[in-house]
This record gives structure tokens, sequence and C-alpha cells, in this order.
């Protein structure tokens, strides 16, 4: 190694530290996803682990793991700033890459929560501590702690993640947003639901109504709809 290179462990800074502390707007999944691509929508078998879970809306800090192995996403715990999510591919491998003290320790650090591309065990302590996680299930055996790998961006439920994006995930489902884009999005999306929740129903299904009757008309279908 030459005197200018970083270690192999080492891994950047939030690339966008200041989200770890300005208040992000309160948005659900949907409203964000209804404003970007499909590719910054996470594989739905990522999902929240316990009933109840609250939203989690905060900067992403992407971790890569070696397959069976756990050591990035246990040293990340000590690593990503307070208010970040640990978003984790753990390489394909079924062996839980957290437990129940990991998640305490995440918690007490901080952090706002794990999504997972794998699995973690000791389920019922995260779920009794509140801490959230999502991921795609459970298994009872650990990896092991041995390989170093490069992290500040990763692969998760089919998204491209990188540290300083935002991740914004409750029971609809979980979207990332690129870093620099993240207020401007989030701030739309509240505004989308502001003028949501302003509107009657019955102006809803009205517009609902003749969007559906263009559609149809444009396919070839012009009998309509029934009152």
């Amino acid at each position: 190694m030459t005197q200018n290179q970083s270690p192999p462990d080492s891994v950047p800074t939030q690339t966008q530290p200041d989200l770890a502390r300005v208040p992000l707007p309160d948005v659900s999944p949907t409203s964000v996803a209804d404003l970007v691509d499909v590719d910054r929508v996470m594989d739905p078998g990522i999902r929240p682990l316990w009933p109840g879970m609250p939203r989690v809306i905060g900067p992403a800090y992407a971790v890569r793991c070696a397959p069976g192995d756990n050591l990035m996403m246990h040293a990340a715990i000590y690593r990503a700033e307070p208010g970040s999510v640990i978003v984790v591919d753990s390489g394909g491998s079924p062996l839980a890459v957290a437990g129940g003290n990991v998640c305490a320790v995440a918690q007490r650090r901080g952090i706002a929560a794990f999504v997972i591309d794998g699995n973690i065990r000791d389920l019922q302590e995260a779920r009794d501590a509140g801490f959230p996680v999502f991921a795609r299930g459970v298994f009872p055996k650990p990896g092991t702690k041995h390989d170093v790998v490069p992290s500040g961006e990763a692969a998760v439920g089919g998204v491209r993640v990188r540290t300083g994006d935002v991740v914004v995930a409750d029971e609809e489902g979980i979207v990332v947003v690129e870093g620099h884009r993240a207020v401007e999005l989030l701030d739309a999306a509240a505004e989308r639901e502001a003028g949501e929740e302003s509107q009657r129903l019955d102006d809803w299904e009205a517009a609902h109504r003749r969007k559906i009757e263009a559609g149809l008309a444009a396919g070839g279908d012009n009998s309509g709809l029934p009152d």
C-alpha cells in the first residue's frame, strides 16, 4: 500500500451528512414512488419484519457484505451517522447479518433502521425494542466476521443505493431517492399528499372516471362505463 492509499476497509463518510440533521417531510413511499422511476423501488420481498413498524425516512449508509460474512454490517453500526438507515447487501447468503445485540447497539447509537437484502436473527428482541428492520426474513445462524468489502454503494432489493441517498420505508414498500434530489422530491411528495387530503372523494372519482374512459377510448373501446 502506498502512502496515499486508504486502507481497504475504509469507507466514505455520508455524502449528504446534512440530511441526517435536516428534518425531512413525513411522506409515504407511495407518494414518493409516483415521482421516481421503478428502478428506485425495492423488491417487495424486503419487508417490515414486525407488525406496526413505524415509517422510516433517513439518509442511507450503504454496506456490502461478502457471502456468509457480516463484518461490514457490524462495522457500519459504529461508522454510520445517527439518523442513518443502514442498507445492506448480504451477498446472497441466508446466514443472518445481524442479531438482537447488533440491533440494540445500533438503536442506542441513533441508527434509524436496517434495510437488509438478506436475513437477521433474534427478531423478538428487535420487535420488543421497537427497532425497525426491513429484511427478507429470519435465519437462526449468523455469518462469520472476516471479510473486508468496499462499501459506500450497494445493490439492495434491485436498487443501486449510495451512501447519502434517502430511504423512505414502511409497510407500503421501500423507495430510495438519490441524495441530490431528496429534498426536492420529498417536498413535492408532501405537496402531493396535501392536495390529495383536501380533495373530496366525489371529485377524485369524477377525475378518475374521465381518465379511465379516455384510456379505453384510446384503445378502441368506446362502450363507456355504467353510472
